[in-house]
């Protein structure tokens, strides 16, 4: 159904590239040849990678299958993309162009190197493009992110300056993030509010002055009110990016132990320091909920509990989260509470913050920042 609404909204010059792995890939190209016709099938691109997991009963697998669709094959612009040549061959002949021509009898005669630039080999069908290391600095901290360079040679090679991206399963936002350094009007979208939430982070970080327009993300109290009656989990994640939390055990449903989310900062130099995040988003809070979240930062070795409410807090609440006392900075005389109360509303308004060491960074230990793009660009209205 999905890829039937992305071939209805795409341009008669569009195409489409839809990333899966070789166990799913025989099964979308039926699929893909329903919707866009096998006729339009471009490519089956190989993108080709080194891992070093070895298996022990068949062959490593060492690639994933990018599958490459034009909604009309006469009609989609295609861009040539070159490769640099090999290092042997510009050990023989230099940075020229290789010639193979023929005679009058139509046979084949020795190759000549002409005394012009070469621009590089048109690339093939197999794509060498590496995995992000975990050690890497591209990397955002998101599990399925892809390599900045696979989706920059995807969009360099099918659009143009000024044509429209989207990608309907955004994730950590390489695909608008690699359409906005090529000059790209694009558009993301993600089910999940932290993944939007990233992706907000990522290209103010990457891109000076960027402006660009985020829908369906609560704006108001009103608004953070009706996602938590909608989707509970939805909300608690919402609520963690606004305090630049990662949610606890990677999203997933169910007991947490008393923690929403999780913030890493480091003051001094070494171990990473822990901040545990309880979300409260219904009509009803209480002392007990903050008594519960200080034992939670003491069972946890936490240096500091974050209490998000969506409701606003009493004065017993309060005073009950000034017991618990004091994180105290080495070597500084900066303290920092141990329990903090949080209202969404002071949240959205930018009147309440979580206070902690480098909290300037918003958790960098905990999403890595983007690295800077030196072209600041504004994204002009798409329609």
């Amino acid at each position: 159904n999905r890829l039937l609404e992305l071939q209805r909204v795409l341009k008669p010059t569009g195409s489409l590239y839809l990333h899966c792995d070789p166990t799913a890939s025989h099964y979308l190209k039926i699929v893909l040849d329903g919707v866009f016709g096998k006729g339009n099938l471009r490519n089956e691109i190989v993108w080709s990678y080194k891992k070093w997991a070895v298996a022990e009963s068949k062959f490593s697998r060492n690639h994933d299958v990018v599958l490459y669709y034009a909604k009309d094959d006469e009609l989609a612009p295609f861009n040539i993309q070159l490769q640099p040549r090999a290092a042997s061959t510009l050990k023989r002949f230099g940075n020229k162009k290789i010639v193979s021509g023929h005679d009058e009898n139509g046979k084949r005669t020795p190759s000549q190197t002409l005394d012009v630039d070469s621009e590089g080999v048109k690339m093939s069908d197999v794509w060498e493009i590496p995995i992000i290391a975990p050690s890497s600095n591209e990397r955002m901290g998101y599990p399925t992110q892809k390599p900045l360079a696979l989706l920059e040679r995807i969009i360099a090679a099918s659009s143009n300056e000024g044509d429209v991206v989207l990608d309907p399963f955004c994730g950590c936002g390489t695909a608008v993030h690699a359409a906005q350094k090529l000059n790209r009007q694009w558009l993301g979208i993600d089910i999940t509010h932290l993944a939007v939430s990233l992706i907000e982070k990522r290209m103010n970080d990457a891109f000076a002055g960027i402006v660009f327009e985020v829908e369906g993300t609560p704006k108001d109290l009103e608004g953070a009110q009706n996602l938590a009656l909608r989707d509970k989990y939805q909300f608690q994640w919402w609520a963690c990016s606004l305090v630049g939390a990662q949610p606890f055990q990677g999203k997933k449903k169910g007991a947490d132990g008393g923690i929403d989310g999780l913030i890493y900062f480091n003051d001094d130099g070494k171990m990473p320091k822990k901040i545990v995040v309880s979300v409260k988003g219904g009509d009803n809070v209480s002392v007990a909920m903050v008594r519960d979240l200080a034992h939670v930062v003491e069972r946890e070795k936490a240096e500091i509990g974050l209490f998000v409410t969506l409701t606003d807090a009493t004065r017993p609440m309060r005073e009950e989260a000034v017991k618990t006392g004091y994180y105290q900075l080495l070597n500084t005389q900066n303290a920092y509470p141990k329990v903090q109360i949080l209202t969404i509303a002071g949240l959205l308004s930018g009147l309440e913050r979580p206070q902690y060491p480098n909290e300037a960074s918003f958790g960098a230990v905990t999403f890595k920042k983007a690295k800077r793009e030196e072209k600041a660009t504004e994204q002009k209205g798409l329609f």
